[in-house]
């Protein structure tokens, strides 16, 4: 016999199965229509997440019901947090990531741990059935954004990253100018990162230190190396510049304007090169700092086209589109600026258009007044509200997983020439380096304490 149930009898053992357990009753968005709310878990409420979080909650079309960190008091700060916004006391606490995805009514998750934890989680959520919006980049080697990518097309979920750039109106406007040859055949492309203005905070002193009652440091390490606890690998920005959780400001910032790079120029991202990187030096004697801090990378393509790639004291922070016509430089701050009139050229018939696929009807072209003269400018889209966009509509989020990996691997593989001191060959088809086995055996890391990737 075939049992069938109502929506509203469903309604009814969902609420009352929730209210049995203390969680608020939230349907998951796949059960019915687009009037439901999308049900949402946070991994990691750091600075990070809870903007991330905050940003989701003004949506108005989600709900967060579950909050997970091995830092449990801040963890606690979150959910007190997330309740006011409701007006409840529904959001559940978890130590453990891996209880907060077995939650079948959980649809998505934002995960925003650091960087050693991407891929992990990210796996784990997709083969979990979760969307997930995880923060940039793609863990701390190339191999973290493979499996990442392949779990994200095996189980057929929608990936949103952090790289809210994407969703600004200059750096759309500015990769558009490239991307449809106004500048006319791109020759180069500069990009330049914040970096030496990130130096460590804490100062000792640096023996092992008591755990703290409210920190699990066998969860936040996961699968990085062992070391014993010290304020010192989790104060902001310390962990940033300590390998074994960060590969380094050539990927954790980098992939910031390398990505709006190849956005505009695809080829960067899809035809062989070769790199070098000169100038390079790290942060020494300062603690536990051991990532790189200064550096120039040079990426030569086939065709001619060079990217020049560095930290903020050698090239203006940004992107730099040139072309044989004209260029293009765009930067935070909604800084844009061009040759000619370019900035007052608007988007033609049968150019490529890169507004998520969501709002591709979405008439973003305004006219900015200035005192040199009118010009165009592009209109901003919310970068998370996107993200639920996409897990309604089921189609690809305007920073989805392809790109991303290759944002991410572009700055890996600018880090492993400038730890070799070599000029390095890569073949993007096989996304291995060529004719070079030590650098090929950089592009995977030992997981440590027990953990896997598995997909």
């Amino acid at each position: 016999m075939t049992m069938t149930i109502s929506r509203r009898q469903f309604l009814t053992h969902a609420s009352a199965a929730a209210a049995a357990i203390g969680f608020p009753t939230v349907i998951p968005s796949t059960a019915f229509g687009a009037n439901e709310r999308i049900a949402l878990g946070v991994i990691g409420s750091g600075d990070r997440g809870m903007l991330n979080a905050r940003n989701l909650m003004a949506s108005g079309d989600c709900r967060i019901v579950a909050v997970c960190d091995a830092r449990h008091s801040r963890m606690r700060g979150a959910k007190d947090e997330i309740d006011r916004k409701y007006g409840d006391k529904g959001c559940a606490e978890y130590a453990d990531f891996r209880d907060l995805l077995a939650r079948k009514e959980i649809d998505a998750v934002m995960c925003a741990p650091q960087d050693h934890w991407h891929s992990l989680v990210t796996v784990a959520a997709a083969r979990a059935g979760k969307d997930v919006w995880c923060e940039k980049p793609t863990g701390v080697c190339v191999s973290d954004g493979i499996a990442m990518r392949a779990a994200i097309r095996k189980y057929n979920r929608v990936f949103q990253s952090g790289l809210w750039q994407r969703s600004l109106g200059n750096f759309r406007q500015g990769a558009e100018l490239a991307r449809n040859g106004y500048l006319g055949k791109i020759t180069e492309v500069r990009v330049a990162v914040e970096s030496t203005g990130f130096q460590p905070k804490f100062k000792g002193p640096y023996q092992p230190q008591p755990i703290p009652a409210d920190m699990d440091w066998k969860m936040w390490l996961g699968p990085a190396r062992w070391n014993a606890y010290n304020y010192g690998r989790i104060e902001y920005p310390d962990f940033y510049l300590v390998n074994d959780y960060c590969e380094g400001w050539t990927t954790n910032w980098g992939v910031h304007h390398l990505d709006i790079a190849q956005w505009g120029c695809p080829a960067l991202a899809t035809e062989p090169f070769e790199v070098e990187v000169s100038e390079a030096s790290y942060y020494v004697n300062r603690g536990y700092a051991d990532n790189i801090e200064r550096w120039k990378a040079v990426f030569t393509y086939p065709d001619g086209l060079r990217m020049v790639f560095t930290d903020n004291e050698k090239q203006p922070l940004g992107t730099r589109f040139i072309g044989e016509k004209g260029w293009v430089q765009v930067n935070r701050g909604d800084q844009i600026e061009a040759s000619g009139d370019l900035l007052r050229l608007r988007p033609q018939a049968g150019d490529v258009r890169l507004l998520p696929a969501d709002k591709m009807a979405f008439d973003d072209v305004t006219t900015i007044k200035a005192k040199a003269g009118d010009r165009v400018g592009y209109k901003s889209v919310n970068h998370w509200h996107g993200f639920l966009d996409a897990i309604r509509s089921r189609k690809e989020a305007i920073a989805g997983i392809d790109a991303t990996h290759t944002a991410s691997t572009l700055g890996m593989v600018a880090g492993i020439a400038a730890r070799l001191q070599q000029k390095l060959k890569w073949d993007w088809k096989t996304e291995r380096f060529v004719g070079n086995d030590l650098a090929n055996t950089m592009l995977t890391r030992p997981m440590h304490n027990g953990w896997k990737l598995e997909g």
